[in-house]
């Protein structure tokens, strides 16, 4: 279910489609890494196809017609959030993307161009890499062989890197501190993914008990 900052009529009525030709340019962005992945443009068919559907739908320039993304290549954006600018010009959409974004096979279409990459963006990458190690073979996976031992094990190795943790900043040794912090927070990622939970699951939590 998408979570649509404002209706539907009063989100296309603030637009100023004169202004853009009746194309609005529709930024997409990953909802939980905050990533940018793709550009394309809407009319008030697509916007209001994109938010009765969930699925982010464009206006195709070369095709001329409406085009939800990923209809041939199961590629699709859920969307999560609309929102749009001070100019009332440019939408920032806001998605959970299933599989690349770009037609080049990449997550985004600026993958090409070797950005150096957000913390976040990164730590999201390597959470998604973890959980696809659940299904690699346990012999060549130091990954697959926690999920293999089980939760039990995965907590134990949680408490055991946490103790690790305590124990190098009591010494006051800060780089034993950066590592041991690092493997407490892999094997933490490892722990959720194995409970079906996520970091985005623990950053809400935050955010809650910071309201």
């Amino acid at each position: 279910m998408s979570e649509i900052a404002q209706p539907l009529e009063t989100l296309s009525s603030r637009i100023d489609w004169a202004k853009v030709d009746g194309l609005v340019p529709a930024i997409i962005q990953d909802f939980t890494s905050s990533q940018v992945l793709m550009m394309g443009y809407m009319d008030k068919d697509a916007l209001a196809k994109t938010i009765d559907t969930g699925k982010v739908t464009f206006f195709s320039r070369t095709k001329q017609r409406l085009w939800t993304k990923g209809e041939t290549s199961g590629n699709v954006l859920h969307l999560k959030n609309i929102s749009l600018d001070c100019d009332q010009d440019t939408l920032l959409v806001k998605v959970n993307a299933v599989g690349p974004t770009c037609h080049k096979g990449t997550t985004t279409c600026w993958d090409g161009d070797k950005q150096e990459e957000s913390q976040m963006v990164w730590l999201h990458q390597l959470e998604t890499l973890l959980g696809e190690r659940k299904q690699s073979d346990p012999e060549t996976s130091y990954t697959a062989s926690l999920y293999a031992r089980g939760t039990k094990r995965i907590s134990q190795k949680v408490g055991e890197e946490g103790v690790e943790v305590a124990l190098a900043a009591t010494a006051g040794d800060k780089e034993e501190l950066i590592c041991e912090s690092a493997d407490l927070i892999y094997h933490l990622l490892v722990l959720l993914n194995d409970q079906e939970l996520s970091v985005s699951d623990v950053v809400n939590k935050l955010k809650e008990r910071h309201k």
